[in-house]
């Protein structure tokens, strides 16, 4: 499909067979899904790029599924999305690390609640994971506080770039065909016939189905279709991350004992080199503040120096908050409307990274069995190889065979973080480009380093503009 009108003027679409609301990580995985069969999907997101909600700012892990509550949805479809994700990431290049993670006991209390865990993580099919006494704990995190009593070790949770999996999807979607609306908002919902016509903010989409995945706006969605199923109370969690220095400290995922708010502060590598500590759990009514807070520093900071004090003394790049789609309810929120010829994905939590491609295939087993008919699409294309921003691969810049080629990828624009004019080029090229410099930021990694632009931010933002031309 062409990018004309991608972002702006009129809908260049007006009748398709399926339209999915909201363009993160679950809705992009299910628009890409369904375009394998012999169907016209739309693509529709309220925000001028996908990935820009919930799915940009979290966590970033692939998880296992060890300490989901068994026989729930959420940890089927965990532990079918770990492998199916992880084996997309591989054919596709997005960044992936092996790293494993340790549970880290420091009361009595969860010491206690180890053995439980552990059951819990086989009955999810995890059986893996191993009791570890201080010693042990200690020999793989050396910079851990003091005072472990224990942990268990996770070895399959692993670190993944969220940007590039959202963007993966969406670019494969759009080679097979879907049509990406973007600052389009869904703002109403009528029946007509056995079509549901969305008035959007560009103007009217008809469609015989309809899935919504519209993360925090799910519920608002959910009750233009007449339902009032669940409530979305987001969920503040600020994390802080440190600069690459840091990394030798955490060379695999910390993480706490869970409790009744989630899984609480962890410890974790991130993809792109550093070192994250977070993430708080803060219940707003604001669907919209990602704002950082002094309470939310002053907090993890706190926690910190308990986990790792050494990791403290590090410089902090960089602190962002992401708002996490929580409900009253301790499972996915999936509800099938057969006569409405409607579908809600709700309440995914940030498990809906790792549960991504599963919940699209769930999602089209669900459509095929309320009557949507799913003819496999010939021809379609191979999933798209995308660009490397991750360190454990080989960068642009680090390629002799790509600088000798073109001297682009030896040009580097941003210094902190090892960002070629040639990597800048081919974003804004690319058959999904970035809106603004967010959008950018999360293809490349520019202005994202120590500096965070202070160096780079005029020659960027000159390319940016000069892209968008």
């Amino acid at each position: 499909m062409s990018t004309d009108g991608m972002r702006n003027g009129p809908l260049p679409v007006d009748n398709v067979d399926v339209a999915v609301i909201g363009a993160g990580v679950v809705g992009a995985a299910v628009a890409r899904e369904l375009a394998g069969y012999d169907l016209s999907v739309a693509l529709v997101e309220a925000r001028c790029d996908v990935g820009d909600g919930t799915s940009k700012a979290n966590t970033a892990i692939l998880h296992t599924g060890f300490d989901a509550t068994p026989g729930t949805l959420e940890s089927r479809l965990v532990r079918r999305g770990y492998d199916l994700l992880g084996a997309y990431a591989a054919a596709t290049g997005i960044p992936v690390e092996r790293t494993g993670a340790v549970l880290v006991a420091w009361t009595e209390e969860e010491l206690a609640a180890l053995p439980g865990l552990a059951a819990k993580a086989a009955a999810n099919g995890c059986r893996d994971c191993a009791a570890a006494g201080p010693d042990e704990v200690y020999a793989m995190v050396p910079a851990l506080g003091p005072g472990v009593l224990g942990g268990l070790t996770v070895p399959g949770e692993s670190i993944v770039c969220p940007w590039t999996t959202t963007l993966a999807f969406a670019t494969e979607a759009l080679a097979r065909g879907v049509h990406l609306l973007l600052n389009a908002r869904v703002e109403a919902v009528a029946r007509d016939g056995g079509q549901t016509v969305l008035s959007t903010s560009r103007g009217p989409l008809r469609a015989r189905w309809v899935v919504n995945a519209a993360g925090l706006g799910s519920d608002v969605v959910d009750g233009l279709f007449g339902h009032r199923r669940f409530t979305i109370t987001p969920r503040r969690g600020e994390l802080l991350v440190f600069d690459k220095a840091a990394r030798p400290l955490a060379d695999r995922i910390v993480l706490p004992v869970p409790g009744s708010r989630g899984k609480g502060v962890l410890i974790s590598p991130t993809v792109y080199g550093n070192v994250m500590l977070g993430p708080t759990a803060e219940e707003l009514e604001d669907r919209t503040d990602t704002s950082t807070s002094e309470d939310g520093f002053a907090f993890l900071a706190g926690k910190g120096r308990r986990l790792m004090p050494a990791l403290l003394e590090e410089e902090v790049t960089a602190a962002y908050a992401g708002l996490r789609a929580a409900t009253e309810h301790g499972d996915y929120q999936v509800h099938l409307d057969p006569a409405g010829r409607y579908l809600v994905l709700g309440g995914i939590r940030s498990t809906g990274l790792t549960a991504s491609m599963a919940l699209a295939e769930h999602a089209a087993g669900l459509l095929a069995g309320a009557g949507l008919a799913l003819e496999p699409r010939a021809g379609l294309p191979g999933p798209p190889r995308m660009p490397n921003i991750g360190e454990a691969f080989p960068r642009p810049y680090q390629r002799a065979d790509l600088v000798e080629r073109d001297p682009a990828y030896g040009t580097v624009v941003c210094f902190c973080e090892r960002v070629t004019a040639g990597e800048v080029r081919d974003a804004l090229a690319a058959a999904l480009p970035p809106g603004d410099l967010d959008g950018l930021r999360r293809r490349t990694r520019a202005t994202m380093g120590r500096c965070q632009g202070f160096h780079c931010g005029a020659e960027i933002d000159r390319l940016l503009r000069e892209g968008a031309r």
